[in-house]
């Protein structure tokens, strides 16, 4: 079951509206405290720029939902963006869009196209994914069985890692509904001799095509 939708991984994009330059920063988060501190190190990085509008959308429930207008006028930056955020589904994410003003004012809704249009650039280069209920576990098999479980590899677990000693380590990871059907595929070509570990539930992120 698909839990959210959040962004793979950090990234920046740059545009020019009417002279004005809209640099957007976006970064995957899991709390407020990792969220803030993303905020507060852009705004150090850019302090000469005219704004630096922060946001955040944080919580499979979007629970977590902040933002300011940084000097903007009210409504026209930081709160458009929690709202587009919001109606795509996306969280676990923080935001800060730093504006070098040109000259040239834009309105009100020019502001809220400029900002949510930056956001939505950020998100393209950071690339969204899926996240769902996913299962890790480590099996301790024979090295006789490995390439049998390679060749297996695909599309109901990924081999994570392989740590080798007198036998071989594999961490595997898969969906949570296909928790059994992995370990029985293990039993299986093992002949029941493979060591099942470190069992836990995790989050699985899954790139939108």
């Amino acid at each position: 079951m698909e839990l959210y939708k959040t962004v793979q991984k950090e990234a920046t994009e740059t545009q020019i509206i009417e002279k004005s330059k809209f640099i957007a920063h976006i970064k995957p988060v899991e709390n407020r405290e990792e969220a803030e501190a993303f905020i507060d190190e852009i705004k150090q990085r850019y302090k000469d720029a005219t704004h630096n509008v922060p946001a955040m959308v944080i919580g499979d429930g979007f629970q977590v939902q902040w933002a300011s207008d940084d000097g903007e006028p009210q409504g026209t930056s930081g709160a458009p963006i929690v709202q587009m955020l919001v109606k795509e589904g996306i969280t676990n994410v923080a935001a800060v869009v730093t504006r070098y003003f040109g000259g040239i004012k834009l309105g009100t809704g020019g502001l809220v196209r400029a900002y949510t249009s930056s956001v939505k650039l950020g998100l393209e280069a950071a690339g969204i994914c899926s996240v769902y209920d996913g299962f890790s576990m480590e099996a301790e098999i024979d090295y006789s069985f490995l390439a049998v479980l390679q060749k297996l590899e695909g599309e109901s677990f990924t081999i994570e890692k392989l740590q080798y000693g007198e036998k071989v380590t594999a961490e595997i990871l898969c969906m949570k509904d296909k928790e059994d059907e992995v370990k029985r595929m293990i039993s299986n070509i093992t002949s029941g001799k493979a060591v099942i570990r470190n069992e836990k539930n995790v989050a699985v992120k899954v790139p939108e095509k």
